[in-house]
């Protein structure tokens, strides 16, 4: 019985949207947070790759052009070189990765790997995720007044690096939200402990109730030689005990019904004849307008329903008020010109053990009910309501196929 009880309690919408709330902030500031961590990490190392590329580059032009240089002083020692002999020399002269070109001062290239290629007074550029760097040898040895360097690896690098930063974000994010579900849970535990004993501490009260209940109910039927008056004071009171059980056991339980087809006008005339004395004991004026509709529901729920609606408006319904129920094209509205319900708390008051108006009584778990049911069953409820003026619970229920 204890395992059934925590799980209405961890199912309960309220606390699931809290729950909800709370890992939305959560992940939404974590994500921020990995966010911003991310792309500082990726454009450190993005930087830094393009510094160690850059570094490399220039020192390896460095080389090409000190073997230039060698190269040409070893020439005019022996004697001037042909240009066949210059063009097959830095042919086979690249000793790096990268790409190299070699040009001349006017910039046309002498020999060259790199195509499509304009010589420009930058030293290092990236360009359509290749990088270039080019040095000038005033000099001119061998003809050779510019070495460029082509390295076709960055933008991969840059990609490959970009998709592992993003995968370890997307894991670190999954853990993050992991943990922060099971903080939340931690963090409700306390919640759901308190409404499990109040839960359980209501359930041994109406367990105590159901005896006297019934007894108060049985004596009156014998009841004879009883003014009126008192006998039907007495009924109402013991009929208002009666609907509250059936309320909090309802709440309690659990209990999985069994749907069936219903005529639900006869449904709310029954629970309205049920709760007359309730309604004369107050004087309130009740007016009933019902089409005979049909409704998939289970009997105890539709009662459940019925008589927690008009329990609401009774109870907040001052004396000589008047409540008025119709019933057409599948839509219930139950109104009272009692009290109403201040706009801002209209959200709360389904939620479970919320009372609006402590001066009232009540448990706070009539309405909660009403929406249980309605989610259960997939019925639409409205509510209208203005503060001073009463209120309007607007039931649209689904369409019985046949």
């Amino acid at each position: 019985m204890r395992t059934l009880k925590e799980k209405v309690i961890v199912l309960t919408s309220y606390e699931r949207k809290s729950l909800f709330s709370f890992l939305a902030v959560y992940l939404i500031s974590v994500f921020i947070l990995l966010a911003i961590i991310g792309y500082l990490f990726f454009e450190n190392n993005r930087v830094s790759m393009q510094n160690a590329i850059k570094f490399e580059m220039m020192y390896q032009a460095r080389m090409l052009s000190s073997s230039i240089v060698m190269k040409a002083m070893q020439d005019d020692a022996k004697g001037e070189m042909d240009l066949a002999s210059q063009n097959d020399f830095l042919k086979h002269l690249k000793h790096c990765r990268f790409h190299v070109g070699y040009y001349d001062k006017d910039k046309r290239p002498i020999y060259t790997e790199v195509d499509n290629f304009k010589v420009t007074d930058q030293d290092f550029f990236i360009e359509n995720g290749s990088a270039y760097t080019i040095i000038e040898d005033k000099s001119n040895h061998l003809g050779v007044h510019y070495i460029v360097l082509k390295e076709n690896a960055l933008s991969k690098n840059v990609q490959s690096l970009r998709i592992k930063i993003i995968g370890y974000l997307v894991l670190s994010f999954i853990l993050m939200g992991i943990v922060g579900y099971f903080l939340g849970r931690l963090f409700l535990r306390p919640v759901r402990e308190q409404i499990e004993s109040l839960d359980n501490f209501i359930s041994d009260t109406t367990h105590e109730l159901n005896t006297p209940i019934a007894a108060i109910l049985m004596t009156i039927q014998s009841l004879k030689d009883i003014e009126p008056k008192k006998l039907k004071r007495l009924e109402a009171s013991a009929k208002r005990l009666s609907v509250m059980y059936s309320s909090l056991t309802y709440r309690l339980e659990g209990k999985v019904e069994s749907s069936e087809v219903l005529c639900f006008s006869d449904v709310v005339k029954e629970r309205a004849e049920y709760v007359k004395e309730l309604i004369d004991s107050k004087r309130l004026h009740i007016s009933l307008d019902l089409e005979p509709t049909e409704v998939l529901i289970p009997k105890t729920s539709s009662y459940r329903l019925i008589d927690n609606l008009l329990s609401n408006a009774i109870k907040y319904s001052d004396v000589g008020d008047s409540i008025s129920i119709t019933l057409k094209d599948h839509v219930l509205k139950v109104k009272d010109t009692g009290v109403g319900i201040d706009k801002k708390v209209q959200d709360d008051i389904f939620k479970r053990y919320y009372r609006e108006n402590d001066e009232r009584g009540g448990f706070g778990i009539g309405l909660n009910i009403v929406l249980s049911i309605c989610k259960e069953y997939k019925i639409k409820l409205d509510l209208e309501s203005k503060k001073g003026e009463g209120s309007t619970f607007i039931l649209t229920f689904p369409v019985v196929k046949k």
